[in-house]
Parts: structure tokens; sequence; C-alpha cells
């Protein structure tokens, strides 16, 4: 009995579908934070058509709206909240140039991949990850400010996604 095309369709699909989630496990477990890398590739989804490259191309861009969301929040913040606050208005500046200092990281390792710079692209990818300890230092300059918790939560989500790439290009040259 011949296999109906529809049978041998879904079969293919099935099978590519699979040897996509296989790259995006298999890559995802050489970084530090597997659930967080997983959940963000599957929202990609290009995501399944892209080599391991790709996929650090992807938790790239993550990164990248993530740091540019967290800069747009700290303008918002600068220019609503804080009254005549001129100290937490400095600090809140200065993070602010800082988490677009980190887009600005992530997108120079994004240009760095694309090269094959693996080198250069970790290094970016680092910067951008460290970026955040600026903005907490700003705030150690002044005792009465305390550390804003919605900023805090940002600065561990951007390390925790830079923690990711590092890990995937870590491995790019093993595939």
């Amino acid at each position: 009995m011949a296999a109906s095309p529809i049978f041998i369709l879904i079969l293919i699909v099935s099978i590519a579908g699979a040897h996509s989630n296989d790259s995006i496990d298999k890559t995802c477990k050489t970084t530090k934070y597997y659930d967080l890398c997983v959940s963000s590739l599957k929202s990609d989804p290009t995501s399944k058509n892209k080599d391991v490259k790709g996929l650090a191309t992807i938790m790239i861009g993550i990164g990248m709206a993530n740091s540019t969301a967290t800069s747009s929040y700290l303008s918002s913040q600068l220019l609503s909240a804080y009254g005549n606050d001129v100290a937490m208005k400095k600090v809140l500046k200065e993070c602010a140039d800082k988490y677009g200092f980190a887009a600005d990281a992530l997108q120079s390792s994004a240009q760095d991949l694309v090269a094959e710079n693996f080198d250069y692209a970790y290094l970016h990818v680092t910067a951008a990850e460290d970026y955040p300890n600026a903005c907490r230092n700003a705030f150690r300059r002044f005792p009465g400010l305390a550390y804003p918790p919605e900023l805090a939560r940002r600065e561990e989500g951007l390390k925790r996604i830079c923690d990711v790439v590092l890990g995937i290009i870590d491995n790019l040259g093993e595939y």
C-alpha cells in the first residue's frame, strides 16, 4: 500500500519541526539559563529555520529590545517622576544612557556575528551585560537614593539574556 501524499507531507513537517526544536534544545543546553533560552527562541517564529548563529542573532535582538525598552522606561521616569530631585534625575539620565549603550553594544555584536568575528561578538555582549552595573554604581554614588526594584528586575533580565547569548557564542565553533 502506497503512502498518501498528505501522510508524507505531515511526516516531513513533523520531522522538520522536531529538527528545529532539537536545534533549539541542543543550543540552549549550552547556556546558563536553558528555560529562558528555549522560551525566547520559540517565541520567534523564524527560529525554526535558523542555524546556531541565527539563534544567537535572535537572542541578541531580544537583548537589544530589552535594553532599549529599559532606556525608554528610564527616560520616561526622568520626565514624569521625582519632581525636583536633581540627584535622582541625574542618575536616571546616566542609567538611560548606559542602557542605550548596551543596545549599541548588542548591535555591534550582531554585526560581528555576521562577519564571523566571534571573539568581538563575545566582547560586545560582555560589555552590554556590564552596562547595568554602571547604572547600579551611579545609584551608590548618592547614598540617599534607593535602587528601584523595577530597575533591578530589568537589570537581571538583561544580564540573563546576555548570559544566554554568551553561552551560544561560546559554542559557535563546535557546530
